[in-house]
C-alpha cells in the first residue's frame, strides 16, 4: 500500500470542507463520502464540512449522514480545501467539479488505475481493493465509530464484490474484520445495499439475461437494455447495478460487456473480467477507465457499432494471452 498521512495533517489551515465523489454514485463513493465526513465532522473541529453528489440508492440511506448530502450544485461557495473521492478523473466528479475549481487547495484520495493526478495533492493506489479501504488508513483507527465504520465496511464489501473479486487481499480482509469489530451489522449492510433488488430490478436482470448473447468463441457475453426497457420496467440507470456482475458469472466467460442506452446511438458501457483481460485499458482507449477487472466508459454509435469496437480490443487481449 502507497504511504498516507492521517487526515488531520492534510487539513493544515482549512477551516471549510468540501467532499464529492464521482457521478452516478456507487457504493464505494457514497461509502467513503459518507466516512470521511462523518469523521471530519466528529473530530476535527471544522467551520464547514459539505458533501456534494448526485441522487444516490435509496437502500444507502442506511449509512449515517446521507440525509445531509447535497444533491444541488447551484449555490456558489469557495471552499478551502476540496477532498475528491473515487473519481478517477476530473471531469467523473460532474457538476461537483465547480467547487473543486473554485477551492483554495485540492486533494484526491482514489484507487482508479486510470487515475493520473489532477489535484494539488494526490494518493492514488491501484493495488488496494477501493477508495474505502484507502480512507480507513488515513483515519485515526481507534476514532472510526459504529456509523463511520459501517459506511466504510460498505464500500469495502461493494467494490469487492462481497470479497470475491481479485482486488481483495489479506489487507483487505484485516481491514474489514477491523470494521466489524466496531459492532457493525455488517450482514444487514450487505442484504440491504448490495443483494437486495426491487420487484422491477429483478424482471429488468431477467431480460437482460434472456436477451444475452455469446461471442468471442463463448468467452464474452454482451447484453444491452434500449431506454424504451427502462421506461417499460420504471427503472433508473441507477437500478441496472448487479448485472454486469451477473452476466460475469456465466460459466466459460472471461468477460462480461453490459449496456444500457442514455441517448440516440449513445450507451454507458460496463465491464468486467476474471482473469486475463484488462477491462481498464478498453475502457481508457474509449476515454472511460476503471479497474483490471471491472470498468466502463460511455460510447457513440449503434449497438454494433460499439460491440464491435469493445470485442476488436477484447479479442486482442485474449489472442495475447493465448500466445504466451
Amino acid at each position: 500500500m502507497i504511504k498516507v498521512n492521517k487526515i488531520e495533517e492534510e487539513l493544515k489551515d482549512a477551516r471549510t470542507v468540501a467532499i464529492a465523489g464521482h457521478i452516478r454514485p456507487d457504493g464505494d463513493c457514497v461509502g467513503s463520502c459518507m466516512g470521511l465526513y462523518l469523521y471530519l465532522r466528529k473530530y476535527c473541529g471544522l467551520d464547514a464540512v459539505d458533501v456534494y453528489l448526485e441522487e444516490i440508492p435509496e437502500s444507502f440511506a442506511i449509512i449515517a449522514g446521507t440525509d445531509e448530502i447535497h444533491h444541488s450544485f447551484e449555490e456558489e461557495k469557495e471552499y478551502d480545501l476540496f477532498i475528491s473521492l473515487d473519481s478517477g478523473d476530473l471531469k467523473r466528479l460532474g457538476e461537483a467539479a465547480k467547487y473543486f475549481h473554485s477551492a483554495k487547495r485540492t486533494l484526491c484520495y482514489d484507487h482508479h488505475i486510470s487515475n493520473d493526478g489532477y489535484a494539488d495533492q494526490n494518493y492514488i493506489d491501484p493495488h488496494i481493493s477501493s477508495t474505502c479501504e484507502l480512507i480507513y488508513h488515513v483515519l485515526e483507527e481507534e476514532k472510526i465509530t459504529k456509523e463511520i465504520a459501517e459506511a466504510l465496511y460498505m464500500g469495502i464489501a461493494h467494490d469487492t464484490g462481497i470479497f470475491q473479486y481479485s482486488c481483495t487481499s489479506p489487507e483487505t480482509m484485516e481491514a474489514a474484520a477491523n470494521l466489524m469489530r466496531k459492532g457493525i451489522n455488517y450482514s444487514y449492510i450487505i442484504d440491504t445495499t448490495f443483494m437486495e433488488k426491487s420487484y422491477l430490478q429483478n424482471q429488468v436482470l431477467g431480460r437482460a439475461l434472456l436477451e444475452s448473447i455469446l461471442v468471442l468463441d463463448k468467452k464474452c457475453i454482451i447484453s444491452v437494455i434500449r431506454m424504451k426497457d427502462m421506461e417499460f420496467y420504471g427503472v433508473k440507470p441507477s437500478e441496472l447495478d448487479g448485472i454486469v456482475s451477473q452476466l460475469r458469472l456465466t460459466r466459460g466467460v472471461e468477460v462480461a460487456i453490459f449496456l444500457y442506452e442514455t441517448g440516440n446511438h449513445e450507451f454507458k458501457v460496463s465491464m468486467r473480467s476474471k482473469e486475463i483481460v484488462d477491462v481498464s485499458v478498453v475502457a481508457k482507449y474509449f476515454g472511460g477507465g476503471g479497474h483490471v477487472r471491472a470498468a466502463g466508459c460511455s460510447m457513440q454509435g449503434s449497438f454494433y457499432d460499439v460491440v464491435n469496437n469493445l470485442t476488436k480490443h477484447i479479442e486482442k487481449q485474449m489472442r495475447a494471452a493465448e500466445a504466451l
